[in-house]
């Protein structure tokens, strides 16, 4: 008699270039460790489905977040800035730098785009359901979406969520 797979049950309800990162890394880790895995896409987190992601984060509702530049010396790279609330909130284009100096950051580190990591899921086999309630409520419809994906509401999901061995809220 075999053991039945480790099952994984993800809710991914942001979409921001920071939050998009760890529903896919996760989904792809316990996939390749053997897992089933589903994650539900809800909220702004559904967008991570659309075709074309464009994720962005946005330094001022995130006071944790360090500011290190992707570029200069190393020690130049290592400071941690910290930018004023009165910058990140007010200053025009702030958002779209600090998104492109984490992207390009990430790129540096050798890190997977979200593209990468959510192709990978799909290779590995990672369930995906875009919440249609949610796509019903911000206009959303499934030509906006990647191929191989499912739509469902919560019931769809909890069903699978309730027998797994893990479960986060991402």
């Amino acid at each position: 008699m075999s053991e039945q797979p480790k099952k994984v049950a993800l809710i991914a309800s942001q979409g921001t270039l920071d939050w998009a990162y760890p529903p896919f890394i996760l989904g792809s880790a316990a996939a390749a460790m053997d897992m089933e895995v589903v994650i539900f896409f809800t909220f702004y987190g559904l967008p991570l489905l659309n075709k074309k992601i464009d994720a962005k984060i946005s330094p001022h509702s995130n006071p944790a977040m360090p500011m290190k530049m992707p570029f200069g010396s190393e020690q130049f790279q290592n400071i941690n800035w910290q930018i004023p609330k009165l910058l990140t909130g007010n200053v025009p284009g702030f958002d779209a730098l600090a998104t492109n100096l984490m992207k390009e950051t990430f790129k540096k580190k050798g890190v997977a785009t979200i593209e990468e990591l959510r192709e990978l899921c799909i290779d590995c086999g990672v369930k995906f359901i875009a919440c249609q309630m949610t796509m019903d409520v911000f206009g959303f419809s499934k030509d906006d979406f990647i191929d191989g994906i499912d739509f469902g509401g919560a019931a769809m999901f909890l069903e699978f969520a309730a027998d797994a061995d893990i479960q986060l809220f991402i």
